[in-house]
């Protein structure tokens, strides 16, 4: 996403190609301070909700550990028997809090930028580990503003901690001298507000933070104006080889039109300007469908090309026009002009069963129809 240009050039935000392209190359957002709230604050929720039987486990192991029966002091290879088996007891008693702090640890990367699969962050680049760019990146301004952030942030938890300690000094002490049911109890409350006091301390971090990061990584993706046209180009195409394209589409549509003139019913002809190709299949189409048409040299070549195979050509110069300007190809006629095509299509059954037919003169066409101003 580099660029030679100025950064003072970049003045326009960052189009939504732009920002997708980031994601790809694993440039998104990020808060770590946001993370670590998170990460804290499944902690808190996990002691809160998990005190009772927490405290009852932990209580448990402890009652385990501070009890010696004769034998085991008789023989102490037995004490690191006990110890594994103590160490796991106590694994287990905070295994739930410790699965959801997993969790935690594992969803708040994507608290901001998502989820996301950039497998070349894993390549190796050399200029990570080149002494002069490292120096660089150390000096910059970002990474002043980083440690600026971090010695707030971490001036904040001590202040607040400190703050805790000696206000809770008493309480502290006191444990000491309470049953041990009690004072388990009384110290999971005193750990769960202190946590809950730094976790709040993190959340005024994160609010300033998020945004901040939020902020910077558009600054970073900003667009010059050469650039955003460059995009912009891209986006729609180049206009030279959409118009190749176009002339490529229009060419064999015109072969296909032209396909379909020697399995017509009928050319209808302006006689000089226009031609009309009609077919009708019975069972199929409600009414003629126009299968080509064209007008000057596009007439001409469907002209030859009927008289080739030998499909009738019927000179009705008010119905080709009409034909012409107010029917696709592939479309079927329109009502309006039923009355008049089957009067050509009259003709050309009749002549097609005997050989020889009159054809229609003077075929009128509704007046809404009529293409006045024609060849």
């Amino acid at each position: 996403m580099a660029s030679s240009e100025s950064n003072q050039d970049r003045t326009l935000e960052p189009s939504a190609r732009r920002l997708e392209q980031a994601r790809r190359e694993g440039q998104v957002p990020r808060s770590r301070y946001l993370a670590h709230l998170l990460v804290l604050g499944g902690g808190v929720a996990a002691l809160i909700g998990l005190a009772a039987p927490l405290i009852a486990s932990v209580g448990a192991v402890m009652a385990r550990g501070l009890t010696f029966d004769a034998t085991t002091l008789a023989d102490p290879s037995r004490l690191a028997t006990r110890l594994v088996d103590l160490s796991l007891a106590g694994l287990v008693a905070v295994a739930p809090v410790l699965a959801i702090l997993l969790v935690a640890a594992a969803l708040a990367p994507l608290a901001i930028g998502g989820w996301m699969f950039a497998p070349q962050l894993a390549a190796p680049k050399f200029e990570r580990i080149d002494p002069g760019k490292g120096l660089g990146r150390l000096l910059s301004l970002q990474a002043l503003a980083e440690l600026l952030k971090v010695l707030i942030v971490t001036a904040l938890l001590a202040v607040a901690g400190f703050w805790f300690v000696m206000s809770h000094a008493e309480e502290l002490a006191g444990l000491a001298h309470q049953a041990l049911p009690n004072a388990l109890a009384n110290f999971g409350a005193l750990a769960a507000t202190a946590l809950a006091l730094l976790a709040a301390t993190l959340a005024v971090a994160a609010a300033i933070d998020v945004p901040f990061q939020i902020f910077q990584h558009r600054r970073r993706l900003r667009m010059t104006p050469d650039e955003a046209r460059r995009e912009q180009k891209e986006t729609d195409g180049d206009p030279q080889l959409k118009a190749r394209i176009r002339s490529a589409q229009r060419e064999l549509a015109r072969k296909r039109m032209m396909a379909a003139v020697p399995k017509a019913d009928v050319v209808v002809t302006n006689p000089t300007h226009f031609a009309v190709a009609l077919k009708y299949l019975e069972g199929r189409h409600l009414a003629p469908v126009v299968v080509a048409k064209g007008a000057d040299a596009v007439a001409e070549k469907i002209k030859a090309l009927a008289k080739e195979h030998g499909v009738p050509q019927l000179e009705a110069p008010p119905l080709a026009r009409a034909l012409y300007r107010h029917v696709e190809i592939g479309a079927e006629i329109p009502a309006a002009l039923y009355g008049a095509v089957a009067q050509v299509l009259a003709y050309v059954f009749q002549l097609k069963r005997s050989g020889h037919a009159v054809a229609p003169v003077d075929i009128e066409v509704p007046e809404g129809l009529q293409a006045t101003g024609d060849r």
